[in-house]
């Protein structure tokens, strides 16, 4: 019982540390479609760079569930 107990919590820990590099490559994303000089409105383009600085710092917080998240909203806007 306790070897499953231990694989379990060894799991979930190697699990939540892929959010952590996730962040990295969906900001990455939105920066090469930014570059990309996407044809959206200044107001989306705008909310593009307010949503990618708070995954950003939303990531460097640890908070990487609430970074994907909000990355996930910038490229939604972005069609990626």
């Amino acid at each position: 019982m306790k070897t499953r107990i231990a694989v379990a919590a060894l799991l979930f820990a190697a699990s939540s540390g892929a959010w952590a590099f996730h962040c990295p490559v969906d900001m990455k994303k939105i920066d090469e479609a930014m570059a990309a000089a996407p044809k959206l409105s200044m107001a989306q383009m705008e909310e593009v760079k307010k949503l990618r600085a708070e995954g950003e710092a939303l990531h460097k917080a640890g908070d990487h569930q609430a970074s994907v998240d909000t990355l996930a909203k910038a490229m939604k806007i972005l069609g990626i």
